[in-house]
């Protein structure tokens, strides 16, 4: 014990050290040892060596700046965005998407063994087609700056705003849409938001483009709203972006974090945008859930559907629905299906999605994944599959137990957090669910976020062998 406290005093900022970079973080920092202490070096890449300085040294963590690479990875490139290192919005930009793919599956891999204590790994990683201008949804902070009010995103754990004038992930007209909404604000001589005063206009600027379909609706967060210049603002815009389809004012006096909260105004044209996925079209308002890589989400939901194994006679659960996405796709095959969102406005959207596909055997319901659950164990419901797609944060436990309380053959977990996944399939190994296949996807290239979907079946289950 001495030792290892010893060893921690020793990594002391601003100290340099020569070292190899073994791994990887979750985040995808490089990570390296130092006195057997494991040191976290941002944007470099395993199997360089370099030369690192000691920026911050705790009793739980050590990180460390690159000050050199000695000996560069075959797999480095040269970073083609301006402002990486500085939004917080990417953080493999400075690696081959190969090499990307290959951390983001052994990020899977490492914690379905480390935190799921799983012996099974991921199959395989699907690769995206495109690793750019992917992004359907663009979502824009907005304040003001010595040069008016201007637009980007917050550099990262922060609320200082980093301008920017193009993003390589983001959709062209998102961008142009955001500077559009700055310029009239600087012409009409009209302040951004300013989070301590609460005073001001624009707090964000939110673009949706349909990928499949034809569509845009630009959202506009306010905190006041735009009085006498509404009808300019929207004359405006749909000059300097005629692909809009739809402008909609988002009023939002909340003094917090939240992006959309408050009340929904159109201003002009349509508050929704229509794409469709694997054929079937989807209404999506403006604080509905919509995949933001809809190629990728079609890839993702065709591997969560053949994990599902369903047939005419199944009965499927879907908690956290949204806007009945794989609710609808899984309704071609199952013979009924039931949908749980907790958000009123995607529940409303599910159900106007049925409707516009002809699509009749699906039911949507407005509560959380637990209540739900609870609610269809109540009604003796007996389902063969239920699929699940929680948040980051993952499921509540009493969601797990309910969930296996009504002992369907097969759960299907799709999630964006690996570490969550993990421990969740731990949690419904204690009800009997053994975990049999996982698939990666990359829904998010040049970030260090993946995808997975994730089959769980009983262990008593004669299917499971079959799927």
């Amino acid at each position: 014990m001495y030792d290892k406290i010893k060893n921690m005093e020793i990594l002391k900022k601003n100290q340099l050290y020569t070292a190899d970079i073994e791994a990887y973080s979750a985040e995808g920092f490089g990570v390296c040892r130092i006195t057997g202490r494991a040191v976290f070096v941002p944007k470099t890449i395993k199997g360089e060596k370099c030369e690192v300085k000691i920026v911050k040294s705790t009793k739980t963590a050590v990180y460390a700046r690159s000050e050199r690479i000695l000996s560069p990875s075959p797999y480095r490139l040269l970073a083609e965005c301006p402002y990486f290192g500085k939004c917080g919005g990417c953080d493999t930009m400075h690696m081959s998407y190969e090499e990307e793919l290959r951390f983001k599956l052994d990020k899977v891999n490492s914690a379905l063994k480390h935190i799921g204590r799983q012996s099974l790994e991921a199959e395989n990683i699907i690769a995206s087609d495109s690793i750019y201008n992917y992004r359907n949804k663009g979502i824009f902070a907005v304040a003001q700056t010595d040069a008016g009010p201007s637009f980007g995103f917050y550099r990262e754990r922060s609320h200082e705003l980093i301008e920017i004038d193009s993003c390589l992930i983001q959709k062209e007209l998102s961008l142009r849409a955001a500077k559009a909404v700055t310029e009239f604000m600087k012409l009409n001589k009209l302040a951004a938001y300013d989070e301590k005063t609460g005073k001001g206009t624009v707090r964000h600027v939110f673009c949706r483009q349909a990928v499949n379909e034809k569509g845009a609706v630009l959202c506009i967060v306010s905190n006041s709203g735009f009085g006498v210049k509404t009808q300019a603002l929207a004359d405006f815009l749909r000059e300097r972006c005629p692909e809009l389809t739809g402008i909609v004012l988002n009023i939002n006096k909340s003094r917090g974090n939240s992006i959309l909260s408050g009340n929904f105004y159109t201003l002009w044209g349509e508050n929704d945008i229509c794409d469709s996925l694997l054929g079937i079209k989807f209404r999506i308002s403006p604080q509905a859930f919509f995949q933001i890589n809809p190629p990728q989400a079609e890839k993702l939901y065709k591997k969560a559907i053949d994990y599902a194994a369903l047939s005419p006679d199944s009965l499927a659960l879907d908690l956290y629905c949204g806007a009945g996405t794989i609710s609808l796709c899984m309704a071609k095959k199952a013979g009924k299906v039931i949908g749980a969102e907790i958000i009123p406005e995607a529940v409303n959207n599910a159900a106007e999605n049925a409707k516009l596909n002809g699509i009749e055997n699906v039911e949507f319901i407005c509560a959380d994944a637990g209540e739900a659950a609870k609610s269809f164990s109540d009604r003796g419901l007996k389902p063969d599959v239920i699929m699940v797609d929680p948040p980051r944060k993952g499921m509540y436990h009493e969601a797990i137990e309910s969930v296996a309380l009504m002992s369907p053959d097969r759960v299907v977990y799709i999630s964006c957090n690996p570490a969550t996944l993990a421990r969740d399939i731990l949690r419904f190994n204690d009800y009997g669910y053994i975990l049999r296949k996982v698939t990666a996807v990359d829904m998010f290239p040049r970030t260090a976020h993946v995808e997975c979907v994730a089959l769980m079946s009983r262990g008593d289950s004669a299917l499971s062998e079959k799927v």
